[in-house]
């Protein structure tokens, strides 16, 4: 578009009056308004490409408004001189490249809405882990590396087991099985090793810092790491490495942790497909491990990394922890700083732990929970949880309609009556039929402006993957969507976080089918945490995909059945992580299916 200024200086005189013999002529002056005369719409300079009523008749299809030809004509003459000012922050004359740690000045704060007078979150921060075991160490090292980190943490403290022998357990670990599941993005073997010989002396020396203290984790490669490369799992971005730690990453070196990989995730945060090739489910290799953090949860499931961090904003944790049988907590929106985290979406993006056990899920979160000055969203919240809590007589809700249909299957189901029988007391609920789907409206438009100079400038173009619902394409057409429904989205977002907390007013804790599309889009738009865990195995007869169906990409098919793990995704009250957690210790310990491991990665 040009620019107003451009358009003063250069503009050809048949646009701003009439020259005799096709000479150009000087522009007019403008003619000054009278004293006191306020400020009109529509009466600037006309800036940018004519446009026409076939123009507005055109965008109307896109945007599903119907005009008459006198308000299409209307539109037409006056747009030039209206609506050119909304595109001067990127088309000029006034440019202005707005960094992405920026967040919009509408700030999404989800404990605001509450219901009655209860105040969002626990009153107390008390944090009791469950009681040191006796467990011996064993002489496998696939038992070690796939012991939780409860029980890790006891062998590091007790000087049973050495960070550097489990560092060491690891790496191979990775040397070994990574090629089947492409996994890990940049292995960080040097820096691992020093920081977990580090981590001995400390331990050695008395210094012991806590439950992470040695203990190797990955992260998803989206979080900064300090001269290690982060690539936000994109082609454009193989080569970024940043100056700075990101905030979780700092929490967790200074609970001792080592950091051992950078982990795949879809490019841009979307899926499973990577620069490198895509990410498989260690339980069946002929599917991808679902994404966002998928490597997250492959190498969780593989048994690679003792714990590790992911993201989500619509379904990035607990998708790939349902796909590979792990634990995947998302926390409270605000929480977990995202400070020095790649941004997708300013009021959605939220980092949370991927772990064995829904224990060790804890173990992180209390070492990453604290207010960063760079996350403008993030706030302080107590943590209240104790291992050993009872549950009897937690109000757990469920809504009858969505365990009666796809995707709910008898594991689901199971996980209700199991807590049941353990003394909950179960609570149907409802919600109501509203077109949720119309919240992600904010998804697309915070993605778009998120990777705004990406698209425009056709970067994006390098991204492996170019279909129709992968975030070239989405993010493209976002450029299309109205201020007006994204207003209107907002407005119901309000709405229905209001709805939330009217259900959280009758119930202590929700249990959903993991992948019902209703819940992660609600859940994600209002900031409800989560906690997705295994609880028993099902049957497919076909490889499953995140990508939509395409017949020249047929999914491969099984026969007989495969054996998959299947999980149920517990939501919270809003910062009480702690009551969602000792639901989820009771689920856990009843099903009894926490430890088992795919088969070929011993």
């Amino acid at each position: 578009m040009t620019s107003r200024r451009h358009f003063l200086i250069q503009a050809p005189a048949g646009v701003l009056g009439a020259a005799a013999g096709g000479q150009a002529a000087e522009p007019a002056p403008a003619e000054a308004p009278p004293p006191g005369a306020p400020p009109a719409f529509g009466t600037a300079l006309p800036v940018g490409p004519e446009v026409s009523a076939t123009t507005f008749a055109e965008a109307g299809k896109l945007m599903r408004v119907t005009l008459s030809d006198a308000e299409r004509e209307m539109a037409a003459s006056s747009w030039r001189s209206t609506m050119p000012a909304m595109m001067e922050r990127r088309a000029g004359p006034n440019t202005l490249a707005i960094p992405d740690s920026v967040a919009p000045a509408s700030r999404w704060q989800p404990a605001h809405i509450r219901a009655g007078a209860r105040p969002a979150g626990s009153e107390h921060d008390r944090f009791v882990r469950s009681k040191a075991g006796a467990a011996p160490l064993p002489a496998s090292e696939a038992d070690i590396a796939f012991a939780p980190v409860t029980q890790l943490s006891r062998w590091i403290e007790h000087k049973q087991l050495s960070a550097e022998r489990l560092t060491r357990i690891y790496l191979a670990r990775i040397q070994r099985l990574d090629p089947k599941v492409r996994a890990v993005i940049t292995l960080t073997a040097e820096h691992a090793l020093a920081q977990a010989k580090a981590a001995d002396r400390e331990i050695a020396a008395g210094h012991y810092r806590g439950p992470l203290h040695g203990i190797p984790f990955g992260v998803k490669d989206l979080l900064d790491t300090a001269g290690i490369a982060t690539t936000w799992g994109a082609e454009p971005f193989k080569d970024r490495v940043p100056v700075q730690d990101s905030a979780v990453v700092r929490h967790l070196y200074a609970a001792g942790a080592v950091l051992l990989a950078k982990l795949s995730l879809g490019a841009l945060a979307l899926n499973d497909i990577w620069f490198g090739g895509q990410t498989m489910n260690p339980w069946l290799l002929e599917e991808g491990a679902s994404g966002s953090s998928a490597g997250p949860g492959a190498a969780m499931a593989a048994g690679l990394v003792a714990f590790a961090i992911g993201s989500e904003t619509g379904g990035s944790i607990v998708s790939p922890s349902m796909r590979c049988g792990v634990t995947g907590l998302r926390p409270t929106y605000g929480r977990v700083p995202r400070t020095g985290a790649m941004t997708l979406c300013w009021s959605l993006d939220k980092l949370g732990p991927m772990t064995r056990t829904v224990e060790d899920a804890m173990l992180v979160l209390q070492a990453i929970s604290a207010p960063d000055p760079g996350d403008v969203a993030s706030v302080p919240a107590k943590l209240d949880f104790s291992a050993a809590a009872p549950v009897k007589g937690v109000k757990l809700g469920y809504i009858a309609k969505w365990l009666d249909e796809p995707p709910a299957i008898d594991v689901d189901r199971k996980a209700l009556a199991t807590l049941q029988s353990l003394g909950l007391q179960v609570v149907p609920v409802t919600l109501p039929d509203w077109p949720y789907a119309a919240l992600n409206t904010i998804l697309f438009a915070e993605g778009a402006a998120a990777f705004e100079e990406l698209t425009l400038s056709h970067r994006i173009n390098q991204l492996k993957v170019q279909l129709p619902d992968a975030w070239p394409n989405i993010f493209r057409q976002s450029r299309f969507l109205s201020a007006v429904d994204f207003v209107q989205a907002d407005r119901l977002r309000r709405m229905v976080a209001q709805e939330m907390a009217r259900l959280f007013a009758e119930v202590d804790v929700l249990l959903v089918p993991s992948l019902r599309e209703e819940m992660l889009t609600i859940s994600n738009h209002t900031g409800h945490p989560s906690l997705t865990l295994r609880t028993g195995f099902a049957e497919v007869s076909e490889a499953r995909s995140d990508w939509a169906p395409d017949p020249a990409r047929p999914l491969p098919k099984f026969n007989p059945p495969r054996r998959v793990p299947h999980g149920v995704t517990l939501i919270g009250r809003l910062f009480e992580e702690g009551r969602l957690a000792e639901v989820g210790m009771a689920l856990e310990r009843a099903a009894g299916v926490a430890a088992q491991r795919p088969a070929g990665f011993d």
